[in-house]
């Protein structure tokens, strides 16, 4: 049992992987260099930091719902933190649920970002309101260095069983190379291509590359992804969608290049430190990795921002890419 503890309160996968760096440099500094780690189930944290060392346990938490489920999730928290008698709870947001939970589970050292309301509820004195309305990103930069904890880098580079790694090579070895990978999807409908630029875009993809074309996006667009290939011809392509999280991982680690949206499997692609040809359409640039190469539309994204993204332009950027290999032999 550790006796720190980090919890953050974001849902997606790809909040999981810009959080890490920041749960390694609060882990280096906490006793035994390991710390557990409290995340919403759909953030399939346990999956991903199955081989991250500084994660010595991932607990999943509730954190959404109606009024009375939240009141729910918060006596559900306070019971599990009290169980674990954590010295030490690191809250990566400045929700108060968290903070508060902290409060009534008796944990002593409470440290967090203290903006707004949050600041009653922890023990440490947060960073400078003035950064209220920062990127979270930048929030988590300001703790650290309010706290003195080193942040060497912001890469993520999460690590994939060496089986798994395998595994995947094993099973896609006969598709010749470059491996493409395309990502579909979005945490909300403005930040995805609609259909028809998918299918545009990908008819031009596998005429243009002579490698082998993967589309992922997880289970919700397993049919999706299987219409764009059968009506599109050219290059092998294989849907994806069907892999666990730790295989999508293990896919994008060996691919050559990533393209896709702004979404949970271009940050995976980033955390597998593959080049990614993001589409920020519709929200602001992530730019906590070298591995993160933008595209945004004229005039920089907006709520429709993704409609003036074209399959075109898309092809222009990454054309000179595709016969490239990320790791040539």
């Amino acid at each position: 049992m550790t006796a720190s503890a980090v919890i953050q309160v974001k849902s997606g996968i790809g909040d999981v992987i810009w959080h890490l760096p920041f749960v390694r440099a609060i882990a280096a500094a906490s006793p035994g260099g390991c710390v557990t780690f409290l995340a919403p189930w759909t953030s399939g944290a346990r999956e991903l930091l199955a081989a991250e060392p500084s994660v010595a346990e991932t607990i999943y938490f509730g954190h959404s719902g109606s009024e009375l489920r939240r009141g729910l999730n918060l006596i559900l928290l306070v019971a599990r933190l009290r169980r674990r008698r954590f010295q030490q709870l690191w809250i990566l947001d400045r929700t108060i649920r968290p903070a508060l939970a902290a409060t009534l589970a008796g944990i002593p050292e409470r440290i967090g970002l203290g903006l707004g309301p949050q600041r009653r509820f922890i023990t440490n004195p947060g960073i400078d309101q003035n950064h209220f309305h920062d990127q979270p990103i930048d929030w988590l930069v300001a703790l650290m260095a309010a706290m003195n904890v080193p942040l060497p880098t912001t890469e993520p580079d999460l690590p994939v069983p060496v089986a798994t790694l395998a595994a995947i090579g094993e099973k896609y070895r006969q598709h010749l190379r470059p491996w493409i990978v395309l990502g579909m999807g979005g945490s909300h409908p403005d930040k995805d291509w609609s259909d028809m630029r998918w299918l545009e875009f990908l008819a031009r993809l596998r005429r243009r590359c002579s490698g082998t074309v993967f589309l992922i996006g997880g289970p919700q667009n397993a049919a999706r992804a299987k219409d764009l290939i059968e009506h599109t011809v050219g290059t092998a392509a294989i849907n994806g969608c069907d892999l666990k999280l730790i295989e999508a991982v293990a896919l994008l680690r060996l691919a050559d290049l990533f393209i896709g949206t702004d979404s949970g499997p271009m940050n995976l692609a980033v955390a597998a430190a593959t080049d990614a040809f993001a589409l920020f359409g519709a929200t602001p640039v992530l730019k906590y990795s070298k591995f993160i190469h933008p595209i945004v539309p004229e005039g920089g994204p907006s709520p429709r921002g993704m409609t003036r993204i074209s399959p075109v332009a898309v092809m222009e950027r990454v054309e000179p890419l595709l016969s490239r290999r990320k790791n040539p032999q």
